[in-house]
């Protein structure tokens, strides 16, 4: 069976592309090795879906090249995404920082998705793993449901991360296959483990409002103590931008100078516990008023101690060893070289005919509903050039 074009992946990117392939009139298949399309989708933003982010902008990625993103975004923007979801009236709300969300299921994008599909005369197989991927003068992919050529194929699966929903590296392999160059991949909007075997695990489930940072970029959002190192928005957001050897700062007084308030309480009676339990949560405040530093009344820290502490609590540096993997990451970093695509299309420079789209590529969006909408917008390019 030919079709003018075949896409790899029924995800996000891959449904997309798909449907603005078919509302120019090409035939097009997508091939989705589970039994399901949107698996992904179905089980984002806590199964309401983070569809988009009303602020997105170039910054809110992250690529060995922060230009490239900029010509597919400024093309399909979060607007335009909106504009489909009201089509279908499917009600959302703004949670905060842009976050759009389903007011109600995040399956209300894939039915969105699945309408659409009909519409543009989209075919789409599930249960159909690809067993191989040749090229003469067409594409030919063998798959355990027959065989099929196209002029064109978009390989649409995702990155590494969410392994237990069928994620796996077939987009890498394809593209070395063909000779493209890759970005190396890591686990990112991931949980990180503290490197100096740190055990803090007493204080698991435990969130701070706090401003995280690391070079030149901080976030400011809540961290969340795991059993093993930290979590929350705002470290998910650091993430991205992590790096093994380098520590990250934490100040646990976003909105206060911590040597000022010792300095306005030097004569109190209080322990350093009570003191602080008023700004931090009471079992942090215990913590660090016992493992840190004896928990003294104020009064009796000496201005060594007070400048110690005060800086342990502006800036608490930290350092980490590693992630808590793909099966905890939200997104992959790294992945296809975006200098083997063009920004205007998503075609290979090297292969005529063979797209890239969505997380398989070099672009890795902050948490907050970026990545979708680079999906979305990776997906618009390459199906209006099909």
């Amino acid at each position: 069976m030919k079709f003018d074009a075949i896409i790899i992946g029924a995800g996000a990117a891959g449904l997309f592309c798909a449907i603005e392939a078919g509302k120019r009139g090409r035939k097009v298949l997508i091939l989705e090795h589970n039994s399901q399309v949107g698996r992904k989708i179905l089980i984002s933003g806590g199964g309401r879906c983070n569809f988009t982010n009303i602020n997105t902008k170039p910054e809110n990625f992250v690529s060995e090249n922060p230009h490239f993103c900029k010509s597919a975004l400024a093309r399909f923007t979060p607007n335009d995404f909106v504009e489909l979801v009201k089509k279908h009236r499917i009600e959302f709300y703004e949670k905060k920082l842009g976050q759009l969300f389903c007011r109600e299921s995040s399956r209300q994008i894939v039915e969105m998705f699945l309408k659409e599909s009909a519409a543009a005369k989209v075919k789409i197989l599930n249960d159909c793993s690809v067993k191989n991927v040749h090229k003469n003068e067409v594409f030919e992919i063998e798959t355990n449901q027959g065989v099929f050529t196209c002029e064109n194929l978009v390989i649409a699966t995702g990155g590494l991360s969410f392994p237990k929903i069928g994620a796996t590296d077939f987009g890498y392999k394809i593209a070395r296959q063909f000779g493209l160059k890759i970005v190396p991949t890591s686990p990112s909007l991931v949980p990180l483990v503290f490197a100096d075997g740190k055990n803090f695990s007493r204080l698991a489930g435990v969130s701070i409002d706090a401003r995280v940072s690391t070079g030149k970029k901080e976030f400011r959002e809540n961290i969340l103590f795991t059993h093993k190192g930290l979590s929350g928005p705002a470290i998910l957001q650091i993430s991205n931008y992590w790096r093994r050897e380098n520590q990250i700062s934490i100040d646990l007084l976003p909105d206060l100078d911590a040597a000022n308030l010792f300095e306005k309480n030097i004569s109190s009676k209080q322990t350093l516990e009570n003191f602080l339990s008023k700004f931090l949560p009471n079992r942090f405040a215990e913590s660090f008023a016992l493992d840190e530093f004896s928990n003294k009344p104020l009064n009796q820290l000496n201005k060594k101690d007070r400048k110690k502490i005060s800086e342990k609590l502006d800036d608490w540096q930290i350092l980490f060893g590693e992630t808590e993997g793909y099966h905890k990451a939200e997104v992959t970093r790294g992945g296809i070289n975006t200098n083997e695509l063009s920004s205007q299309t998503m075609e290979s420079k090297r292969v005529k005919g063979l797209f890239f789209i969505g997380e398989v590529v070099d672009v890795t969006g902050w948490l907050g509903g970026y990545n979708f909408q680079w999906a979305w917008a990776s997906g618009f390019a390459a199906g209006n050039s099909l």
